[in-house]
């Protein structure tokens, strides 16, 4: 018996694409999630064991035993493999009790962690000489005198702990005009408990935000990578791609590669970078250290990171590729792309014109597949069903 593939999160296309990557391979793939609602990916072919576990943060120690009583049940260790950043968070805090039950790429426990904050990220991105943004923290002498001199506005709050901040407030970050607004925005977070950031915004479009993307093996060198260009983003201007193709920027391999190997990471990761409109320098943004949106885009240029993950636990590594040509190919997440549109064409960032021209490239879609239609089926009536159920509230 080979080993099983365990996936961490199934209610959302993340998911469902990492099922599909394994799947196809003809890997055993056990879907977990906290409920079967609205659990859309294992609506898949590829799916070939749903389980439903207890709340990982309601119920962390249940969660962590529910995993190794069903790993302690197979013939061999299963691969683990988390698709959201709250799963993330509690497999890095056991990261060494659960290494004892299945395969997982890192090895070192709290490097998840560091790199999802962006207090610590900040630090270590400028130990090693990669730019980010210039950040002024909440509290330091001189605060406001930073803030005009340096930061200015409009300006960006960010949170140390992005899932814990998105899980309230629904969006990455606060945006804000004036003194007024962030001292809001600032109250906003703390009465919730959450230290925020606040960092200068780079210059230029949505379409400067740029992905470096890579597979990093248990020595920590990049065995496998490709780059990508955002183009549209949803909450537009600081949101999650939902519009983004690839494109080959080797700067960011020489950026992102330096990077991951000096910090010693292993398995996938995925680097945000901002491209500066003004002198054109890469700013780095943010770290995904999971399965990240565009993984069904990363698929398509020949990159299956989930199936190397796989391969190289189960020890029989694939050779390194990297995407060193522009495919033109475009991972698109209609359903939240339609309503990102819609609010580039309000505020005239984009007009028609140029949203209907970019359609013209081959897609890498975030959730349909002709050959594997039922989990589109199974959106779609959910996304029905909630719109019913806020039509009837009125």
């Amino acid at each position: 018996m080979s080993s099983k593939a365990v996936i961490l999160g199934c209610n959302y296309y993340i998911g469902l694409s990492t099922i599909r990557c394994l799947g196809i391979h003809g890997i055993h793939t056990v879907a977990v999630d906290y409920t079967d609602k609205n659990t859309y990916a294992v609506k898949s072919k590829y799916c070939s064991e749903r389980l439903v576990s207890p709340h990982y943060k309601e119920d962390p120690r249940g969660f962590i035993a529910f995993l190794k009583d069903y790993a302690a049940k197979q013939s061999e260790k299963p691969v683990l493999i988390p698709c959201h950043d709250n799963y993330v968070e509690i497999v890095d805090e056991y990261l060494d009790e659960l290494r004892e039950s299945f395969l997982i790429p890192q090895t070192e426990q709290g490097l998840y962690t560091k790199l999802m904050n962006k207090e610590t990220l900040q630090r270590i991105a400028l130990e090693l000489g990669v730019a980010v943004p210039e950040t002024v923290r909440v509290g330091e002498d001189d605060f406001y005198a930073k803030i005009d001199a340096v930061i200015k506005y409009p300006c960006i709050i960010k949170p140390s702990d992005s899932p814990a901040f998105v899980a309230k407030f629904r969006k990455k970050l606060f945006k804000a005009n004036n003194r007024q607004e962030l001292d809001e925005a600032i109250a906003k977070s703390h009465e919730e408990g959450l230290e925020v950031i606040v960092q200068r915004i780079i210059p230029g479009f949505d379409d400067h935000m740029y992905t470096f993307d890579a597979y990093m093996n248990q020595e920590s060198k990049v065995t496998h990578w490709v780059t990508c260009q955002k183009f549209r983003q949803y909450p537009i201007n600081f949101g999650a791609s939902v519009y983004t193709g690839q494109r080959y920027v080797p700067e960011l391999y020489e950026l992102g590669a330096k990077f991951f190997e000096a910090v010693g990471y292993k398995g996938f990761a995925e680097i945000e970078f901002k491209k500066d409109a003004e002198t054109g320098q890469y700013y780095l943004i943010e770290i995904n250290v999971r399965i990240t949106n565009l993984n069904n885009l990363l698929y398509k240029t020949g990159i299956n990171i989930p199936y190397i993950t796989y391969m190289e636990l189960t020890g029989t590594p694939m050779p390194p590729h990297a995407v060193t040509r522009n495919t033109g190919l475009v991972f698109w997440y209609a359903y939240e792309d339609l309503m990102a549109v819609r609010n580039y064409i309000r505020t005239g960032q984009l007009t028609v014109g140029q949203v209907v021209r970019s359609y013209f490239k081959p897609k890498a879609p975030a959730i349909w597949s002709w050959s594997d239609p039922k989990p589109a089926f199974a959106f779609f009536g959910m996304i029905a069903g909630k719109a019913m159920g806020r039509f009837t509230r009125r």
